[in-house]
């Protein structure tokens, strides 16, 4: 299928690519919680996120955010407590180090905080593409059965045209992601992390 992108309304979607995740210092790593594919990520979409810049596209990254509360205690959902137990004050706060961007994918143009599996959700993500006449949104990031699901799913109802990028997500089993990504093909477009940048260089 030939893809044909307007570079000044297409944003790439780094979802949750940060040091908490990712880097051996952050929350999950001090944990020993990864994947290669997920490891592999940064190297793969910084290429990408390369060809976005210079054809003129977006870069929009989400932050999976604890919300400090009273002492600094991170808010955390009890389903995320129980499965991720490690999960401790200062993890993915706001400003920290853990909470940023990976210095691989820098820099972003539109960071969103999020505090759930979507990024729309109570977020100020729709008031910025919006005012930023964004209107194709090429999804990479994780997980692919969390994150990145959950918001491509409500970008579609939003009536934004998305993309996801199969090579450029990933989830901690390979079969979950596999599975996702045809899930996902339903109702959005599926490209290479090569084809998308292509379409962007018309």
């Amino acid at each position: 299928m030939t893809h044909t992108l307007k570079p000044a309304t297409t944003a790439l979607v780094l979802v949750d690519l940060q040091n908490d995740f990712l880097h051996p210092q952050g929350a999950y790593g001090r944990a020993g919680q990864t994947s290669p594919a997920i490891a592999a990520l940064p190297a793969r979409l910084g290429p990408v996120a390369e060809a976005t810049r210079r054809a003129g596209g977006w870069i929009v990254s989400t932050h999976f955010t604890l919300v400090p509360g009273k002492g600094g205690e991170p808010m955390i959902a009890p389903h995320l407590k129980k499965l991720r137990p490690f999960l401790a004050k200062g993890d993915f706060a706001p400003g920290s180090f853990g909470h940023d961007l990976v210095d691989e994918l820098k820099p972003t143009d539109l960071p969103i905080e999020k505090v759930a599996y979507s990024a729309f959700y109570m977020s100020r993500l729709e008031f910025v593409l919006r005012k930023a006449g964004i209107e194709t949104l090429a999804f990479a990031g994780i997980v692919t059965n969390g994150g990145v699901a959950s918001t491509l799913r409500d970008a579609h109802v939003r009536d934004f045209a998305t993309i996801l990028l199969s090579d450029g997500c990933a989830a901690f089993g390979d079969e979950v992601h596999r599975v996702t990504v045809a899930s996902l093909a339903a109702i959005s477009p599926v490209m290479t992390c090569a084809e998308f940048a292509e379409a962007l260089a018309g």
